[in-house]
């Protein structure tokens, strides 16, 4: 499942989820894009492997990871949304910078 939200994230740019999974995520999401960042064989392979999607990961290498290189960490933003309504559940709304 955290394999699921990290690619639909780096997807989509943004997911709606509970605080603790947002939490995880986002430890993942800035971990891929910082390996990504690196360029060489080994951290493609390891994108590929982690991220469930083709076509995300490559755009992860491609975009992501050149456009993040000289930043320190922070790539996501998360936005605490109040309560769910069925089970009062924190949610959060968790975003690329």
């Amino acid at each position: 499942m955290l394999r699921a939200m990290v690619t639909f994230l780096l997807e989509n740019g943004k997911i709606e989820t509970t605080v603790t999974r947002a939490k995880e995520v986002r430890s993942m999401a800035e971990k891929m894009i910082t390996i990504a960042g690196g360029g060489d064989l080994h951290s493609k392979r390891q994108v590929y492997s982690y991220i469930t999607k083709e076509s995300v990961a490559k755009k992860v290498i491609d975009e992501l990871g050149p456009k993040y290189k000289d930043v320190n960490g922070g790539y996501t933003r998360i936005i605490k949304t109040g309560p769910r309504r069925g089970d009062a559940a924190e949610m959060a709304i968790i975003e690329l910078v």
